[in-house]
């Protein structure tokens, strides 16, 4: 009899080991990330989580390339030949920051591939997906949605400024503008992909009518109805049974780096929410936005400092003025003891009333101290510049 029940408790034991396993493998087909510190990816090339907890794809150097994949891959099919690919969704919030306001080179890619071993990959225009070579061959196995900021003719690309749905290669089977659909009133709305700002983008495949999805927006917007686009194409020829799924970049000659800040995944059903308020923080890039109380008091302060240094040089001048002195030509003639007009103009304290001895037809004459040094009297004559019979009379008056 204990025999019967401890088989019947170890059978009941492997039951539940059983379904435990089963649950983990389930869960492993869902992905959050809100924010990158301590997950565990497979990062190649430029890739690195940042002290902050941004997966940085390219750190700014040209002609790079970075991929970064959870490590673990997930079964798409069934594992039997000709299995369908099941549905799937991904969001995920991304950033591009470019040294440039207008320029960026080259973009990004949400990935499923069958390996993560892109070491043959190009970066530039391939976006660290693919060679020439190879470019488009169907032995490729990856499906990529990209956010390309620069227009390739080689790839009939619509602009500089498009999200597109790819499969093996960089010729888009479906794209269009970066932007979305206004919910409220259905007009389109340009996303610049290079603005440094955070987007949203979802990403989902139904393989019962074998259709990609794709839908943006700013991240203070939610997911809006209407989608940027769709395409239809059967990603069983695509993608493997098994596969990775993550990220891939790359730069060309500008220096540009390109951030995930949140990601989601799940097989089967919709992606999980990501929630904003725990997304790591963007670095700055730019002037530092000055305060609205510098920009007033800046321009008042500045006013004031003219206005003063004004001032001062009009003090200066209207001094320098009032002792100039200038050598009148019968001085040349005459010669009398010449003494400067600051002198003359301390010594009658600035030709004071209270010093003026007399009013002359030609000028006023002035009793005057001359400096502590002679302390000597003398009497000062103040003659108009321009009168010629003033100069005249001083001039006999000196001969005496």
């Amino acid at each position: 009899m204990k025999s019967g029940v401890s088989t019947l408790l170890r059978l009941l034991f492997l039951i539940c080991l059983i379904l435990a396993a089963s649950a983990t493998g389930e869960g492993d087909d869902q992905l959050l990330y809100s924010g990158f510190t301590g997950a565990n990816l497979a990062l190649d090339g430029a890739a690195t989580v940042t002290p902050g907890g941004l997966l940085e794809l390219t750190n700014g150097t040209d002609q790079q390339k970075g991929h970064a994949f959870y490590p673990t891959p997930l079964r798409f099919a069934g594992g039997s030949p000709g299995a369908v690919v099941r549905s799937f969704s991904a969001s995920f919030v991304f950033a591009i920051q470019s040294i440039y306001t207008d320029l960026s080179a080259h973009g990004m890619a949400f990935v499923v591939a069958s390996s993560t071993n892109f070491s043959s990959a190009l970066p530039g225009q391939l976006l660290g997906l693919t060679d020439v070579q190879n470019n488009g061959n169907g032995s490729n196995h990856f499906f990529a949605v990209e956010l390309d900021t620069i227009q390739n003719k080689e790839f009939d690309d619509l602009d500089a400024n498009h999200a597109g749905a790819n499969v093996n290669g960089l010729r888009s089977l479906q794209s269009y503008y970066a932007g979305y659909f206004d919910d409220d009133d259905g007009s389109f709305r340009n996303l610049s992909l290079i603005s440094r700002e955070a987007m949203q983008v979802w990403v989902d495949y139904d393989h019962r009518v074998a259709q990609i999805t794709v839908t943006m927006a700013p991240l203070n917007v939610g997911r809006p109805v209407r989608p940027l686009f769709t395409a239809t194409y059967n990603l069983t020829t695509a993608v493997t049974d098994v596969a990775y799924v993550g990220f891939s970049s790359a730069t060309g000659t500008i220096n540009v780096r390109h951030y995930v800040l949140g990601w989601s995944f799940a097989m089967n059903g919709p992606a999980p929410a990501i929630d904003i308020s725990k997304l790591p923080k963007l670095p700055r890039m730019g002037p530092k936005p000055r305060s609205k109380v510098l920009d007033i008091v800046l321009p008042i302060a500045s006013g004031a400092f003219v206005l003063s240094m004004g001032a001062i040089v009009l003090l200066v001048l209207r001094r320098r003025f009032r002792y100039a002195e200038l050598r009148e030509d019968w001085e040349v003639e005459f010669g009398p003891q010449r003494f400067s007009y600051k002198d003359l103009y301390c010594a009658t304290e600035g030709f004071s009333d209270t010093h003026l001895l007399g009013i002359g037809g030609f000028g006023r004459v002035y009793k005057g101290i001359l400096p502590v040094s002679t302390r000597m009297e003398v009497a000062v004559k103040k003659v108009a510049h321009d009168s010629k019979q003033g100069i005249k009379e001083f001039i006999s008056e000196t001969e005496r």
